[in-house]
């Protein structure tokens, strides 16, 4: 598979805004990711939402920045070490210093806001409710006695001081761990000895003094019978001493520490990818340290020798109050109190697969089936397919890309199964897929060591296209011959995550996709030079170009003064050639309606470049992760636009160096479900946010007029739900 370059058909017409500056013409995507993560803070602000769900996105939040950091941060930092200046391919992009710069005083920003959500709205919150996060200092003696002998019992043994001095290196600290540094004396020694304790990470975070005291599980507390929470790391501060016996402790510093995940090897030149995926991870585990977390009034002396140990600059430094990780808020709103949670959504069967003991194939020949997760089971639809594929006597051969699965994968198993009942099983594992490296490795050696035809992609691009392919021997015109069924969709094949991020996949027999399908897998574990298709848009051979087709034949129903329009929906978009040719379209006349959920580089609204574009973004109770594409193509009513659904964002990354897939949605019926889901979206005025020319997010409220049953005031995802349980 080799890229070809972006379509060139119109590159003499002026490009609208090229007179403008960059920063006017685009936004920074990393300023934009943290705007988008803004917006997602903002959820634990919004007394609308239940409280235990405010709390989870304060946590949903702390681990979106420790990500970021992770990847952008340390991606920034490696270019500015490198003396990398911007890429003209990356628009709105600043040089890698004043990136970094930028990037800092915006999370500063935010972790003041942060620090206000926390301590001035949820925890008096959480407190009217019963659950009181408090101080070690302020038990009771008799309590802090039960919790000091809880300490010497279950914690104690778990730790484990490191010493720092002739005889000992500093330790290794590791990514994401929370900490106390210590500077200890001897008695008659005035020099000072450091010493470092980590939090044990395989203990719970907050600890319910309750439980402690009753020696077990006690009920889940409540605004009558109130529990106590205290963090883990403060318990081990307050018993301290303990662990270093004779000596005195003169200062303590807690600290967090987070790591670069951006290091990766060249993978041209390998001659065994797994094995390359293994040394990368071990490198990452001593990858630089990028940032480290303290509280207000750290000591001098401690903070002062963890950055000269760590390499790490004032910069680097992040004083924040309140809970060294909030992330551990997970555990808090995991806490059973099912009136301060939204109702559990259970999700129904799609309605062609209503029957649990249907022929799922027969179901397919009659129509192609749209399901949409977490609405509709995936596990009654993708995982049923799968399963029946394994189990099918009929069936010769399965085919599966996994970019991420969970640990206990059904599919992992299915396709074990089809193996040892001797079908022709082929499974391409992507290795490298961010933070799910390990995993996959693991999932990868299992298949082999069962007889799957295991393959790891192609050479220098990551496989993030979401299909199967099932190969079953039937009776067709009264002779025995061969049918190809596939699924193809938005969303990983993970069972876990198929019931938090929305979704779309499309099964189909359809040869004319199946056909390319297959065509597709032939090209990721086999040698092409170069592979055609007739129905799929497929990255990094011909997708951009064919989606700047799509929207200059959209200029071209506009300048007729036909119906021109594009409804675009995903989770980022960045690429410059589409963003330019979306320019193009919007001074042409072509209405343009963008929803992105996360980072977006295109700056709507702009005179003279982009009046006709608007930009929104969809947070709340499920991760917005479907990517729907419309078009017009010259017709009123948008249930007869042309769809496509797919894996691909409107991204470099997608479009120049991953294999991603997108498909036409051909059925009627599945076209006239995706005008419905983007009606909904667009007529969001409870979940939306609309995006300005300057970049910031306005949050969109419903009219004191609105109908309370409506999208406007619903929102997306109630009406969603809404719209599953009718069976429309």
């Amino acid at each position: 598979m080799t890229d070809t370059p972006a379509s060139q058909s119109r590159t003499e017409a002026p490009v609208p805004g090229a007179e403008l500056p960059e920063s006017e013409r685009f936004f920074n995507r990393d300023l934009s990711w943290l705007e988008f993560n803004r917006r997602v803070l903002a959820q634990a602000l919004d007394d609308r939402t239940p409280l235990l769900e405010r709390v989870k996105f304060l946590a949903i939040y702390a681990n979106n920045t420790d990500e970021f950091f992770m990847k952008r941060i340390g991606l920034l930092k490696q270019r500015e070490q490198h003396g990398n200046l911007a890429s003209p391919a990356r628009p709105g992009e600043l040089p890698p210093t004043a990136t970094l710069q930028a990037c800092r005083d915006f999370v500063l920003e935010m972790q003041r806001e942060l620090t206000k959500c926390w301590t001035e709205v949820l925890v008096p919150a959480l407190h009217a409710e019963g659950i009181q996060v408090i101080s070690y200092t302020s038990l009771p003696d008799a309590d802090r006695e039960a919790v000091d002998r809880w300490y010497r019992n279950q914690v104690f043994p778990v730790l484990t001081p490191l010493a720092v001095d002739p005889g000992h290196r500093f330790p290794f600290i590791s990514n994401l761990s929370e900490n106390l540094g210590v500077l200890l004396e001897r008695p008659g020694d005035p020099e000072l000895r450091f010493a470092r304790v980590k939090i044990p990470d395989v203990l719970p975070q907050y600890i319910r003094v309750e439980s402690i005291i009753a020696g077990g599980r006690v009920p889940a507390p409540t605004a009558e019978a109130p529990g106590r929470f205290l963090q883990l790391d403060e318990i081990v501060l307050n018993n301290a001493d303990e662990l270093f016996p004779g000596m005195r402790i003169a200062e303590i510093l807690p600290f967090r520490l987070t790591r670069s995940a951006a290091v990766e090897i060249d993978d041209e030149d390998v001659e065994d990818l797994l094995e390359h995926v293994e040394a990368e991870l071990r490198m990452r585990r001593f990858a630089s340290a990028l940032r480290i977390q303290v509280a207000p009034d750290p000591s001098p002396r401690i903070l002062s020798f963890l950055l000269d140990e760590l390499d790490l600059q004032e910069e680097d430094v992040y004083i924040r109050p309140g809970p060294l990780a909030y992330a551990d808020l997970f555990e808090l709103a995991e806490i059973d109190r099912p009136d301060l949670k939204e109702k559990p959504w259970r999700p129904v069967r799609p309605p062609a697969l209503a029957d649990p003991d249907a022929d799922i194939f027969a179901k397919i020949r009659e129509r192609d089936i749209l399901v949409h997760h977490p609405y509709e089971s995936f596990a009654d639809s993708v995982e049923r397919f799968i399963a029946a594929a394994a189990n099918d006597p009929d069936v010769l051969a399965i085919k599966q890309t996994l970019y991420r699965t969970s640990k206990d994968s059904p599919f992992v198993g299915h396709l074990i199964h089809a193996a040892e009942e001797g079908k022709q099983v082929a499974c391409l594992v992507e290795l490298r897929a961010r933070f799910d490296e390990e995993k996959n490795v693991a999932f990868a050696r299992k298949l082999e060591s069962a007889g799957v035809h295991v393959a790891y992609g192609v050479v220098g691009l990551k496989t993030h296209c979401k299909c199967s392919l099932v190969v079953r021997r039937e009776r067709l015109d009264g002779q025995w011959g061969i049918r190809t069924y596939c699924h193809l969709g938005t969303g990983n094949y993970h069972p876990k995550t198929a019931q938090l991020y929305t979704d779309l996949g499309l099964l189909t027999c359809d040869p004319s996709i199946t056909g390319d399908v297959a065509r597709l897998f032939n090209a990721l574990t086999g040698h092409t030079a170069e592979q055609q298709y007739d129905r799929l848009l497929v990255a990094p051979m011909h997708m951009r170009d064919r989606f700047i087709a799509l929207i200059e034949r959209e200029i071209d129903h506009a300048r007729a003064g036909r119906p021109a329009r594009i409804i675009a929906k995903m989770n980022s978009l960045e690429d410059r050639l589409i963003t330019e040719t979306l320019y193009r379209a919007s001074s042409a006349g072509v209405r343009i309606d963008l929803i992105v959920r996360g980072f977006c580089c295109l700056r709507p609204g702009v005179p003279g470049m982009s009046d006709n574009i608007t930009l929104r973004s969809i947070i709340g109770r499920f991760l917005e992760h479907s990517r729907i594409y419309a078009f017009a193509n010259g017709i009123d009513d948008m249930a007869n636009f042309e769809y496509y659904i797919g894996s691909a964002d409107w991204m470099y990354r997608n479009l120049s160096a991953r294999v991603e897939a997108v498909t036409p949605v051909l059925d009627p019926e599945a076209r006239a479900r995706l005008a419905r889901i983007i009606d909904i979206q667009l007529r969001d005025l409870r979940n939306a946010w609309l995006i300005g020319p300057d970049g910031c997010s306005q949050r969109l409220t419903p009219p004191d007029h609105a109908d309370p049953d409506g999208p406007e005031s619903m929102g997306t995802f109630a009406s969603l739900m809404k719209l599953a349980q009718s069976g429309a």
